[in-house]
């Protein structure tokens, strides 16, 4: 299956779940006209294979979530690369809070508030045991808090603001 083809199919997948299951944030009263999400097309520019820059000692940072309260995450490492020619990093975490098997990148980027969700988008990487990564942008999603003010969700600190537009993954749900 073609890359695009994959992402394709993630997204219908994606679609059907938010559309029809009891666990969807969408709400159900919006659920009977839910055509689906809005996507930026698939772009490979946007998928890179990255080595994790890992700290030797992660502190813990506090980020502010979308109703104001706080939650505590490990700062594990960083990935470096490169967008449209300007040099780039983003910061990984890891939940200081509870057990989770993945790195979390929350970032906003050039698009924030315009074409994609103002707060922020994220990235979930499974855990991997040599630190490579496939950090692909064309799965950057919105926080469940895009869709429903019933949710809690963590805000990316200012050291995961790109200076670039990222024209991949999840567009903004409200218009």
């Amino acid at each position: 299956m073609s890359f695009a083809k994959s992402v394709e199919k993630w997204r219908k997948e994606k679609d059907s779940f938010f559309k029809f299951s009891d666990d969807s944030p969408i709400p159900e009263r919006e659920r009977e006209n839910f055509a689906g999400l809005k996507y930026f097309p698939p772009d490979e520019k946007y998928r890179m294979k990255l080595k994790l820059q890992r700290y030797p000692n992660p502190e813990i940072v506090t980020m502010v979530t979308s109703k104001g309260t706080q939650q505590r995450f490990y700062r594990v490492g960083y990935f470096e690369f490169e967008i449209d020619g300007k040099k780039a990093r983003l910061q990984a975490y890891r939940s200081a809070e509870r057990t989770d098997e993945h790195l979390f990148i929350p970032f906003r980027d050039k698009t924030s508030g315009k074409e994609s969700y103002g707060a922020a988008r994220y990235i979930d990487l499974d855990l991997s045991q040599d630190d490579n990564y496939l950090l692909d942008f064309n799965m950057a999603y919105n926080p469940y808090c895009a869709y429903s003010d019933d949710y809690v969700c963590p805000l990316p600190p200012r050291e995961n603001s790109l200076d670039v537009e990222i024209r991949a993954g999840e567009k903004k749900y409200h218009t």
